[in-house]
C-alpha cells in the first residue's frame, strides 16, 4: 500500500524534474526549483515550484494540471532551427483592425508555442529603414522578443545576448527586411544626391 503512495505523486509529474527548465504558456521559461506538497482546503496537492529568475517570480502550478495548463519541456534543438528558419520567412500581416490583430498576437505569446511567438517576433520587426512602432506594437514585440530569447539561450546554452544576435541574423534575411534596407539605401542616396 505504501508503494502505491509514492509512484503516484511520480505519475502524476509528467516527466518534470526538479532543476529542469520548463516554459509555462504566460510567463516563459522558468526553472523547477522544487516539488512540494501542501494542503489545500483539506486536499494535499503536489506542486511544481518554479522559479522565473528574471521577472523575480515564483508561481506554484499542481503537478496534476501542468499539461492542462501548458507548462511544457524546453524545445528540441531541431524545433529552434525550425523557429530561426520562420524569421527568415515573409511577414503575414493580416488587414484586420489593429486591436484585432493585437489580440491574436497576444494570444500567440500566451499559447507558450515556439514557433507562434517566432511568428509574432516576424510580423512586427521593424528594420532602421522601415516606419517607428505604435507602443502597443512593440510591447508586443519586446515580449515575444523576450520569450524566444530565453528558449533559445536555455536550448542552446547560449547567453540571452548570442540568442538575440542569431535571432537577428535570422531576420536579417528576410526578403522584406532586404527589399526595404536597400530602398531605405536608395532614399538616403536621393536625398544625398538631391543636396549636391
Amino acid at each position: 500500500m505504501t508503494t502505491a503512495k509514492k509512484t503516484t505523486p511520480a505519475a502524476g509529474r509528467q516527466g518534470f524534474k526538479t532543476g529542469e527548465a520548463v516554459v509555462y504558456p504566460a510567463h516563459g521559461v522558468g526553472r523547477i526549483t522544487a516539488i512540494e506538497e501542501q494542503e489545500i482546503a483539506g486536499y494535499k496537492l503536489e506542486l511544481f515550484v518554479v522559479s522565473f529568475e528574471k521577472d523575480k517570480m515564483v508561481l506554484r502550478v499542481p503537478t496534476a494540471k501542468a499539461n492542462s495548463v501548458g507548462m511544457r519541456k524546453l524545445a528540441e534543438p531541431e524545433l529552434v532551427k525550425k523557429a530561426l528558419d520562420v524569421l527568415t520567412g515573409r511577414a503575414r500581416v493580416k488587414r484586420t483592425m489593429w486591436s484585432r490583430r493585437a489580440q491574436e498576437y497576444e494570444a500567440k505569446i500566451n499559447s507558450g508555442d515556439l514557433i507562434s511567438v517566432t511568428e509574432v517576433v516576424r510580423d512586427l520587426y521593424r528594420s532602421e529603414a522601415q516606419p517607428e512602432q505604435s507602443y502597443s506594437e512593440r510591447q508586443l514585440y519586446e515580449a515575444a522578443l523576450d520569450r524566444i530569447v530565453r528558449e533559445i539561450s536555455s536550448v542552446n546554452k547560449i547567453t540571452e545576448t548570442e540568442a538575440l544576435k542569431l535571432i537577428e541574423q535570422s531576420l536579417a534575411k528576410s526578403p522584406r527586411r532586404a527589399k526595404a534596407d536597400a530602398e531605405g539605401d536608395a532614399e538616403s542616396d536621393d536625398v544625398q544626391e538631391e543636396a549636391a
